[in-house]
């Protein structure tokens, strides 16, 4: 017992923690997990570091027979069958084994949910030019394969960005986490996923998966981006009208989908939860009082959720859902939490003079928005890909994409981003850029 302890403690901290495996506390059945054996996870050769190396390995009928049997071993065990998730490295060869996945999954499951996560790690080899121009092919072959067979996609990343430049991570106001620490960044990253998923996951829940799709992907927006707030700044002595009311202009939540912010409040439509707020926050902390704002005269959590986002986002199209259950921060998740948060995750006014007790959960606000952020993000790795030569890239395509599918891949990029643009600035954006 005492080495197991040692070893508890070693893995919360960090130090220890190589890959995702040494995160799970939880028996996987042994159908659940298909290994690819002809590639190493990490090292300097054998990785699988090329989008066509990912897919010729799903082209392989053994891989396919495989991996359809594990998967009817489990459809067949579903009462009711949603749909699927797919969570995929975009910046690797994985990105063309998801890519086959849900291709895969598109065919056999026709009019099932699919919704695809993207996730890319805070980069640090920008000096590697090789790595870097790898990375970009990947990526954008990704995104374009991925979202063409999935109802949504959503690329999700605490980077600052996809394209060739690279930019600082995202940082949060209550969280010293580091940023080179796959097991802080995939922290934070489960806990947004476990509170986007919210909706249809629950057995509450009104809509399907397919139903969130269908509210967010219309007029071609199959590319959706991911929102959150991590913790939810909720004062401990608050109501989350009083919360919000300090919020009026701007929403207290961080772009994950590496992705330059922009301040405007602007979406197409949007998906959003808030979990962590017990239902009698909405009462203000003066009983009997006038209202002072139009939130303080709602009569619920959720009213006071829908009417601020229609106040933030006039004209956009809001779903919300209100969970009283917070999002979990025991052990294994990493205590890399501010000294001014509670147990519960609520903030002081100032770190307390003792000891703070760990964190046990926290409050999250998180949204899935198809918004015109994604023009810049689609448009831009479009840019940087279209100012290389890829014919210096033989090695890249020698692994199975073909040049002429890969300049399609890049103009059915473009014509995506295009789906977001709202109007002249982002002609003129455009315009500018080709001009360069």
């Amino acid at each position: 017992a005492p080495s197991r302890l040692a070893v508890s403690q070693e893995v919360y901290s960090g130090s220890s923690v190589q890959v995702w495996s040494d995160y799970l506390n939880v028996h996987l059945h042994p159908k659940s997990i298909y290994v690819i054996r002809q590639y190493m996870h990490d090292g300097e050769c054998g990785c699988l570091e090329a989008f066509g190396q990912g897919e010729s390995l799903l082209q392989d009928p053994g891989c396919i027979e495989e991996l359809e049997d594990r998967l009817h071993f489990y459809v067949e065990e579903c009462d009711y069958l949603q749909g699927f998730q797919v969570l995929c490295d975009l910046h690797n060869g994985f990105s063309g084994v998801g890519a086959k996945v849900t291709e895969m999954l598109y065919d056999e499951y026709s009019g099932k949910g699919i919704l695809t996560w993207g996730l890319t790690p805070v980069m640090s080899n920008a000096g590697d030019f090789q790595k870097n121009f790898y990375r970009l092919m990947n990526t954008a072959l990704g995104i374009v394969h991925l979202s063409s067979h999935s109802s949504l996609f959503c690329p999700l990343s605490l980077s600052g960005s996809l394209g060739i430049k690279p930019q600082p991570p995202v940082t949060f106001p209550y969280i010293n986490y580091d940023a080179s620490l796959n097991y802080h960044s995939s922290a934070i990253l489960a806990a947004v996923l476990d509170t986007l998923t919210a909706p249809y996951r629950l057995c509450s829940s009104q809509g399907s998966m397919m139903h969130l799709a269908e509210t967010l992907n219309f007029s071609g927006r199959k590319v959706v981006a991911a929102w959150a707030s991590v913790p939810f700044p909720a004062p401990h002595d608050c109501s989350l009208p009083d919360t919000l009311c300090a919020y009026q202009q701007d929403v207290p939540w961080k772009l994950l989908s590496s992705c330059r912010e922009q301040k405007v409040s602007c979406c197409f439509a949007q998906s959003v939860v808030l979990r962590g707020i017990g239902k009698e926050s909405h009462i203000s902390s003066c009983p009997g009082k006038q209202p002072t704002s139009p939130l303080h005269a709602c009569e619920s959590t959720e009213q006071i959720l829908q009417h601020y986002l229609h106040t933030v986002f006039p004209g956009a199209f809001s779903t919300s859902h209100v969970l009283k259950q917070p999002c979990n921060t025991v052990p294994p998740y990493p205590q890399f939490f501010s000294p001014l948060l509670t147990r519960q995750g609520f903030l002081l006014d100032k770190p307390p003079s003792y000891s703070p007790a760990a964190v046990e959960s926290i409050p999250v606000l998180a949204a899935l928005q198809s918004s015109p952020v994604l023009h810049m993000l689609l448009y831009n790795l479009y840019k940087d890909l279209q100012k290389l030569n890829i014919r210096r890239w033989a090695s890249f395509f020698s692994a199975g994409v073909e040049q002429d599918d890969f300049q399609e891949a890049l103009q059915e990029l473009r014509t995506l981003s295009q789906c977001y643009e709202t109007g002249f600035e982002a002609h003129e954006s455009e315009d500018e850029a080709d001009s360069d």
